[in-house]
């Protein structure tokens, strides 16, 4: 269920984090999950979703980064390029084959073993415990959480075409493409808390003290994520002013030519680097799109390479401490950050080297059907490889019931 409604939402990876985060907590908790394979759910459907979603900011942000006087449009380069982004379709495909096969390895495995013996957190963050433990209101039904969620998703996306300009006649491919997401979530966030704000008064589900009891509670939820957000920015502002972003594209311009064919699974490593060691993803969009449509200014070797490109930059964000994702995904799992990051990093390694297998394979085939397959063949194996080594994850038989 949670892998399910973090796919649903794909606008944006920020909005998926915070939404699933909040709903899927009671539910996880109940099920004996522990919060570190919620943080680890969350993160694994919020960029690899969004980055494989026409419609999302993250579409945006690429179609942003192909430069204007390319021989293709950049919403099209990214429609292309999907077949293509091997980490974030064989992240789902991972997500499902370990909830299934209750396979987990690594640090994770710990924490799993400790939730099913009752404890969700194994180090860190106990006092969530007693946060939660508030009142719950037994006139609540479906309804109260579905139809908030469906005005967000749909006031988010209408903020975003507006913000582009739709308005000003602007077509709505375009308009999302030109959208200014950080402002259009906070107006389909002001839209969604009114809604909700009515909704909730007119049917009595809570009181308005309650209601209002809320709204601090949610800032100072966010303090932490904000903290860490506030000081990874200025990590990242300090590395590119040190010239990482003219390092990577003189080494990676200097040397693309004598191997073409393996360039894909090279720039991929790369992005993964970048994005692990900046904690941007966007920002490495920024810098090696151009420089891959310089060495491949058509053709096919030009999106099997611009998707590497997207995946690498996925798969760092992904793994590194400092990636906003990473931060917001701790925060709506409400787990300690170090744990989720310490957890994840087994499974996202995993994922990257299949990843980086099919990428060569792609660069010689260059075929993305066939390319695929052979990638979801080479993930479910290793999987089930794993899960003989480390056996599966045993069944709590109060919740199967």
């Amino acid at each position: 269920a949670t892998i399910f409604l973090g796919v649903l939402i794909f606008v944006d990876d920020y909005f998926n984090c915070l939404t699933v985060g909040s709903v899927m907590r009671p539910v996880t908790d109940r099920h004996k999950v522990s919060r570190a394979k919620l943080a680890y759910l969350i993160d694994a459907t919020a960029a690899p979703v969004c980055i494989i979603a026409p419609i999302s900011s993250w579409a945006a942000a690429v179609t942003s980064s192909v430069p204007e006087d390319a021989d293709i449009n950049g919403f099209q380069t990214f429609i292309r390029t999907i077949p293509y982004n091997y980490y974030a379709i064989l992240t789902l495909v991972m997500l499902f084959v370990l909830v299934i096969r209750r396979i987990d390895y690594g640090p994770m495995r710990k924490h799993e073993l400790n939730a099913y013996k009752g404890d969700l957190f194994t180090t860190g963050d106990e006092h969530i415990k007693d946060e939660n433990a508030r009142k719950i209101s037994t006139k609540g039904k479906v309804i109260d959480l579905v139809l908030p969620v469906l005005v967000l998703i749909t006031a988010c996306i209408m903020a975003m075409v507006y913000t582009g300009g739709i308005l000003d006649g602007e077509s709505f491919v375009n308009a999302f493409a030109g959208a200014d997401a950080s402002t259009a979530l906070v107006m389909g966030g002001i839209i969604a808390v009114i809604f909700t704000f009515f909704f909730y008064l007119l049917r009595d589900v809570i009181t308005f003290n309650d209601f209002m009891e809320c709204v601090p509670a949610g800032f100072k939820a966010m303090i932490s994520p904000i903290l860490i957000l506030t000081m990874a920015w200025t990590l990242s502002g300090m590395t590119n002013l040190l010239g990482a972003k003219v390092f990577v594209a003189s080494l990676v311009e200097g040397s693309a030519a004598g191997f073409q064919s393996l360039l894909p699974a090279v720039i991929f490593l790369v992005a993964l680097g970048l994005a692990f060691a900046t904690g941007t993803s966007w920002g490495t969009f920024g810098i090696l799109i151009p420089i891959v449509m310089g060495v491949f200014p058509s053709g096919e070797m030009m999106l099997i390479s611009i998707a590497a490109c997207l995946a690498g930059a996925v798969c760092g964000d992904h793994c590194s401490p400092i990636s906003d994702t990473t931060i917001m995904s701790s925060a709506g799992a409400q787990s300690n950050h170090i744990n989720h990051v310490s957890t994840q990093l087994p499974y996202a390694l995993t994922c990257a080297g299949v990843s980086c297998v099919t990428y060569i394979i792609a660069g010689f085939v260059k075929n993305p059907y066939i390319c695929l397959a052979i990638g979801v063949v080479l993930m479910v194996v290793t999987l089930l490889v794993i899960e003989k080594a480390t056996g599966r994850e045993p069944i709590d038989e109060g919740t199967e019931k």
